[in-house]
């Protein structure tokens, strides 16, 4: 680990790997003798078009993104997606449905009801968002202009393992913070969007792949604002205006990277061990930490914990000594407290390690 870092388990932005930034560092005053920043040069010169169109081509790459798929970068992260999503795709159905297992997802379903009717196909509020019903119990609408659902929420530590079956209506996704932990089917998706400060570099854009039929603007509303319109984004191959330049640069650094180890093969590994490791301290503490989500719904990426059936004195007593063994950000969402680590690709399994190293001595420090 480099000078003075620390193991940041932040949720987002997230620590990104070390290798990916020193790179940055290098060609941070002077690009590839340029005798300019990325930050400095114009989005129109040819050195920023060939990162762009790398970058581009590194996510088809990467992601195995159907070659007819279009490929967005739009500034804003997943928030604005929420709206782009339905100002782009309700067309005249004025419904859509919504799979919301956590907050964030019905972040994205009160979104859609400010131009249509957002519909819950299936809402797991009242168990507090810890479970994924099985799709015998979603109420889905043969009838709707898509199917939303968010593949894992940061907050409340859901993930779905699997790609939902909605029939013939088109399945949207926010992938915000598990694109890059796995391969996934991009072509089962008309949608699929995420913001990239969490596995593809630094917060201020989305990345989207997008089923060609939607890139028409034939089911646009009349309403979407310019710089919302996939239509207007896809004409203008990303460029309509001036994008987020720096961070364009920093996700395409990141993607050369994940190529360089071993592609989504390679993170899903990682992601696997880093997450078993932690859940296997919290399934081996005898209740002293507790993981309130159903097994079979857990996230490999983001995982909240209580510490003796939520102690808060006790959570900040392990938050506070956590910092001196260089472990950061472990706080839990301010909307449900506790603890959480987020396991993003950036995180080094040293790290994980001495996470699950402080947690047991921790436990064996403080049982009652």
């Amino acid at each position: 680990m480099a000078d003075g870092r620390v193991y940041n388990f932040s949720p987002g932005p997230s620590t990104m790997p070390l290798e990916v930034l020193e790179e940055v560092q290098r060609e941070l005053v002077n690009y590839k003798g340029s005798g300019m920043s990325v930050m400095e040069m114009s989005h129109r010169s040819k050195e920023f078009m060939a990162i762009a169109a790398e970058a581009e081509q590194n996510l088809r790459d990467v992601f195995a993104v159907p070659s007819d798929y279009k490929v967005l970068m739009m500034q804003g992260g997943a928030s604005l997606q929420f709206s782009a999503v339905v100002l782009n795709m309700l067309g005249t159905k004025s419904k859509a449905d919504y799979l919301v297992t956590g907050q964030w997802g019905e972040k994205a379903h009160k979104e859609c009801n400010k131009y249509g009717t957002g519909q819950l196909a299936c809402n797991t509020k009242s168990s507090k968002f810890t479970t994924i019903p099985a799709k015998a119990e979603w109420k889905l609408d043969p009838e709707a202009a898509f199917v939303h659902y968010c593949a894992n929420e940061t907050i409340n530590g859901v993930e779905f393992s699997y790609t939902p079956d909605v029939g013939s209506v088109p399945l949207v996704a926010d992938m915000s913070s598990n694109l890059g932990s796995r391969p996934i089917d991009v072509g089962k998706h008309a949608y699929i969007y995420a913001g990239l400060h969490k596995n593809l570099g630094p917060a201020g854009m989305a990345v989207g792949f997008l089923r060609p039929d939607f890139a028409d603007g034939s089911k646009e509303l009349k309403i979407c604002p310019t710089y919302c319109s996939f239509k207007t984004t896809c004409d203008n191959s990303s460029m309509y205006n001036t994008p987020a330049c720096f961070t364009m640069y920093v996700m395409g650094e990141y993607l050369k990277y994940t190529k360089r180890v071993g592609g989504l093969s390679y993170w899903a590994e990682q992601s696997d061990k880093k997450s078993e490791l932690v859940y296997g301290v919290i399934d081996g503490s005898d209740g002293f930490y507790q993981s309130a989500v159903e097994k079979s719904a857990r996230s490999r990426i983001n995982i909240p914990f209580t510490i003796r059936g939520g102690d808060e004195a006790l959570e900040r007593k392990f938050l506070d000594e956590a910092k001196k063994h260089k472990l950061y950000s472990l706080a839990g969402h301010m909307s449900v407290g506790a603890c959480r680590a987020s396991l993003y690709n950036g995180m080094p399994l040293e790290g994980v390690a001495t996470l699950t190293d402080f947690m047991k001595c921790f436990m064996d420090e403080n049982r009652p």
